[in-house]
């Protein structure tokens, strides 16, 4: 007789954002992947990020003899004064600001949730939820779940022109009177929609954060990676005379991971203007010891950027994503006329709805598996025929980023839905509409 796995790890599920590659890992038909389904983006890091990586073992490298210690648990000044030289250069204050470096965004969104939601067993109680705007990305559900703690939500609709529309500030109200959520996240260059909040939308919803008590909180992982030509928006942008009372109870959510290409990296950042959370936080992240040493140094030449170095960097990320977005938009447009697909305004994702495509009973999540799992497309390599390659096409189901259900519909809007990232190189990206088109004929042809 084997012990047994206790209840949550045995109900456990692997993230949306990892089922298609996960299932893609056990085929052995040579067939090749194009993994549009996680943020993994392959573009090479800031040329100073390059520069310390290279020179590791170089004379005044804190490793040039090879030990690596642990860093204090809030992490390098010098990479705590990266975060706020990152912060700055887009027009911020950074006065009062505390930061804690942590191993990337994803333990600051575990440390958040930890800190402004009820005590553990609060996701049976109600206490203290965290409110989120669905959809919303999807480790956030999953930390609280980890933890204990309940995450309350209310869902953006997706129209048939493709654009995801924030729900009524009302609504957002009533929810938080009927729930009484500890803090409100918002995420304002948007994953997975790629919406763009504007800073009028942030005012409003930090002034329910007063109203009601709550701590607010913005993932700004994809801060800059915009494409309208307006100021960049953040929660730091929001001072008390915008909205009194707003001070000391701001956090966001930082990290290397998509403005600075540096995913494995894994080093990210909580920042907050309330001096006691960042201390408690800093206290509950001892027993992790320390963010990585290495990545920390890495990530710290930031910290001797000039803010006019920064924003030239911002443009050539915005450039470089803004044509993968048109030529993806234009070419779904052209393989499936009339699919529903947004068209992003910020970060780097598009969602694609093929409700107007399907029957009663599709499943994005059993589609995506098909494509993972056994689906396959023959293209032309070379355009003369001579060189055909089998390619599958590996996208992240929708359903999964919500954690509620639509008003109109009484269902998960996920469930015809994909969310799609533009990380393969320009000429990969290019092969998507046609191979998720062909799939999705396969798809539907082999469940008639």
């Amino acid at each position: 007789m084997k012990p047994a796995i206790s209840d949550y790890l045995s109900a456990r599920e692997p993230s949306v954002i990892r089922l298609a590659q996960i299932e893609y890992s056990m085929r052995k038909d040579g067939v090749n992947a194009v993994n549009v389904a996680i943020g993994n983006v392959s573009l090479p890091m800031h040329p100073a990020m390059i520069k310390r990586m290279s020179g590791l073992r170089d004379e005044g490298s804190p490793f040039k003899d090879g030990v690596v210690k642990y860093t204090a648990t809030v992490g390098t000044d010098e990479t705590r004064e990266a975060f706020l030289n990152i912060i700055s250069s887009s027009g911020f204050n950074t006065t009062g600001l505390n930061v804690q470096v942590t191993d990337g965004g994803s333990q600051a969104m575990e440390l958040v949730i930890l800190g402004v939601c009820g005590k553990a067993g609060s996701d049976r109680t109600g206490e203290k939820p965290l409110l989120v705007i669905d959809p919303a990305y999807t480790n956030y559900s999953a930390f609280a779940g980890r933890i204990g703690r309940g995450v309350v939500s209310v869902t953006r609709e997706l129209d048939d022109s493709g654009i995801f529309r924030l729900p009524d500030i009302k609504e957002i109200e009533k929810t938080i009177k009927s729930y009484r959520p500890g803090g409100i996240l918002v995420i304002p260059y948007d994953n997975p929609t790629g919406q763009l909040y504007s800073r009028e939308m942030l005012i409003q919803l930090a002034r329910l954060a007063v109203k009601y008590n709550l701590w607010i909180i913005s993932d700004e992982a994809y801060r800059e990676l915009y494409y309208e030509d307006a100021p960049a928006v953040s929660i730091w942008g929001i001072t008390e005379s915008d909205v009194p009372g707003i001070e000391g109870r701001r956090i966001s959510i930082e990290t290397a991971s998509k403005v600075w290409n540096a995913c494995g990296l894994r080093i990210g950042a909580l920042v907050t203007d309330n001096e006691e959370f960042h201390r408690r936080a800093v206290a509950e992240s001892t027993a992790n010891l320390c963010p990585d040493a290495i990545g920390q140094y890495i990530f710290g030449s930031l910290a001797h950027e000039s803010t006019g170095d920064l924003n030239k960097w911002y443009n050539k990320q915005r450039s470089y994503y803004r044509e993968i977005k048109k030529k993806l938009y234009s070419g779904f447009k052209e393989e499936l006329p009339g699919i529903i697909m947004s068209a992003p305004s910020a970060a780097i994702y598009s969602v694609v709805d093929v409700r107007n495509y399907v029957g009663p009973g599709f499943s994005a999540h059993d589609f995506v598996m098909y494509c993972a799992g056994e689906g396959a497309v023959v293209l032309d390599d070379t355009g003369g025929g001579k060189h055909q390659t089998k390619y599958t096409l590996l996208t992240a189901p929708m359903g999964g980023f919500y954690s509620g259900v639509s008003l109109k519909s009484g269902k998960n809007p996920g469930l015809t839905q994909m969310r799609i990232a533009y990380v393969e190189p320009p000429e990969r990206m290019e092969l998507v509409p046609k191979l998720f088109k062909n799939l999705l004929d396969q798809y539907k042809s082999q469940r008639s």
